[in-house]
């Protein structure tokens, strides 16, 4: 077949940029997306591939990204949905939204509604990195999406995990009979730099010696993008699922299967981006 077409976000660094490096070795068209220029531009330099600046806590900067990719790209075989992050105390970006969950969901809810008709046309994948913190951090609640009763750094950060899940599973529900097939995954506990803007503990985790002991490396915890990436939906993994090391998981709580936060979840995130 033609080369795949794959667009990554969150690709200036950690998994996103192994990923990125991996799938264009195989012959893939990659596309990096990342937030910073530099660090951007130097890791599209390092592999010969065509690179995209964007900034997720500006919903202005998601749109131009999408209208850039829609402009430049014949089609997308694949979107990973790849940024994301977890941050220090509350803030609320310029769109008026939680930083965490805006960066981390709503931004590549966004990404994915704008990009919509490419997807389809292109029969594409999409790709949602999850965690395993959406069990055992998120608190979610549907009528209080910005978490502002009790907000917590990592509540905020493993609601927005939960939100990739419903995502993805409302994703499929919606658009799979018309040729999208989506995915959430964890990556694994991955000793990048990840946490550097929070002063939680899983900045110590990440930012010391104990990473060596309890953390993966980038290599593996790009493992399952690479291999989402480069697998046939419907023969090698299924549409509508979340996965942990290429294995469907079945560790979500009721949160996560609940069909109605799902449907709910999308109905206010049209809102929130003013469809």
């Amino acid at each position: 077949m033609d080369q795949r077409v794959i667009v990554i976000t969150g690709a200036s660094d950690g998994i996103g940029a192994e990923a990125a490096r991996t799938l264009h070795a195989r012959g893939n068209a990659v596309v990096v997306v990342g937030r910073s220029p530099a660090k951007t531009e130097q890791v599209a330099r390092s592999i010969g591939v065509p690179f995209y600046v964007a900034d997720f806590a500006k919903l202005s900067d998601v749109r131009r990204l999408a209208s850039n990719l829609r402009r430049d790209l014949p089609r997308i075989d694949v979107l990973a949905n790849n940024a994301g992050g977890i941050f220090g105390e509350r803030e609320v970006t310029v769109d008026g939204h939680e930083k965490t969950m805006q960066i981390n969901y709503l931004a590549p809810f966004l990404l994915t509604h704008e990009l919509m008709d490419v997807l389809i046309a292109s029969r594409a994948s999409v790709l949602n990195t999850s965690s395993i913190a959406a069990k055992f951090f998120s608190r979610f609640d549907i009528n209080d999406l910005e978490v502002t009763d009790r907000y917590s750094q990592r509540v905020a950060y493993g609601n927005a995990k939960l939100e990739n899940i419903l995502f993805t599973f409302e994703l499929h529900r919606r658009f799979h009979e018309q040729g999208i097939s989506a995915v959430a995954f964890h990556p694994g506990n991955v000793a990048s730099n990840f946490a550097n803007d929070t002063n939680s503990l899983m900045r110590y985790v990440y930012h010391s010696p104990l990473r060596n002991l309890f953390l993966i490396s980038t290599a593996k915890g790009a493992d399952n993008l690479i291999w989402l990436a480069s697998t046939t939906p419907g023969r090698d993994w299924q549409s509508g699922k979340y996965y942990i090391k290429h294995s469907i998981s079945d560790s979500l709580d009721v949160q996560a299967l609940d069909p109605e936060n799902a449907r709910l979840l999308w109905e206010k995130s049209l809102g929130f981006i003013g469809a």
